[in-house]
């Protein structure tokens, strides 16, 4: 008898502790309340309803660039060696680290020796302006068939010309402008921009697919009035991230990445706004 009696004491005790340690192990948990509201530049605060959130253990920007930087940029160098320009384009692009040949940021950079020393940015310029009759445009002295007949003087006026037509560039930047138009069989950027753009859909998808795997401890989305919550949580520092993807509010396009930490049984109240997305974190 007195060996059934310590057995029953024994089950009630750890009965007991089994009871007890329930309540002590869920108080060790803790929780986030979020309420998401964005703000667009002509309306007022509105709530983000049913938008997606994601708590991460690494910041998804930091991600970002970790991913990034296993995936090298592509070599400006090498692809311009691989065009079929003079070489004295090839080594302006080099220089100015540039392979856009079009729109207002490559003529503005363009100066009378660039002009006048690679010969597809002067056939573009001259085939632009010789035939201005409104404008008072240098007009060449001399004739293809005279570079056989004199060659001194043909050097000479083709010189004399030369000198000319940097003078008036020089006294008329203006003329520059559309230079680019004449260029467009030429222009590389579209297939420079492909390489760019190719090598930042893998960056992308391998980001999410980190994110929403390696990185990811919940999910939720906001219910109407813009409101969620992610309980059970182990304390520790979080990143809540909307990943790559804006509330769309009007014109406002937040998102959000914001670390979190949280201590054991805290239940943490959080307010995302335009004022504590990623652009206006970023801004300085």
């Amino acid at each position: 008898m007195s060996g059934m009696r310590i057995t029953v004491y024994s089950l009630i005790f750890l009965s007991g502790l089994t009871v007890a340690s329930a309540p002590h192990a869920a108080a060790q948990t803790a929780s986030i309340e979020f309420v998401v509201q964005a703000t667009p530049s002509d309306g007022l605060q509105e709530p983000v309803r049913g938008f997606p959130f994601f708590l991460l253990s690494k910041s998804f920007l930091d991600i970002g660039k970790e991913v990034a930087s296993s995936y090298p940029k592509p070599d400006m160098d090498a692809f311009i060696n691989k065009m079929d320009v003079s070489p004295e384009l090839r080594a302006w692009m080099k220089k100015n680290h540039w392979v856009t040949l079009s729109g207002e940021d490559f003529t503005h950079q363009l100066h009378a020796d660039d002009i006048l020393n690679i010969p597809e940015f002067k056939k573009a310029y001259l085939d632009r302006n010789e035939d201005d009759q409104s404008a008072d445009f240098p007009q060449p002295k001399f004739k293809a068939s005279d570079e056989k007949k004199n060659p001194e003087k043909f050097k000479k006026l083709s010189d004399d010309y030369v000198q000319a037509v940097r003078h008036y560039i020089e006294q008329h930047p203006a003329s520059i402008d559309g230079i680019d138009l004449g260029l467009s069989e030429i222009d590389p950027s579209a297939k420079w921009k492909a390489l760019i753009g190719a090598r930042d859909v893998e960056i992308h998808q391998r980001t999410r697919d980190l994110a929403e795997s390696s990185y990811l401890v919940a999910r939720t989305e906001t219910n109407l009035d813009g409101q969620a919550a992610m309980r059970g949580l182990a304390p520790g520092t979080y990143w809540l991230t909307t990943l790559d993807v804006p509330a769309i509010v009007g014109d406002a396009r937040p998102r959000w990445d914001i670390p979190v930490t949280l201590h054991a049984g805290e239940a943490k109240y959080i307010a995302l706004s335009n004022a504590n997305s990623v652009h206006a974190m970023a801004t300085p």
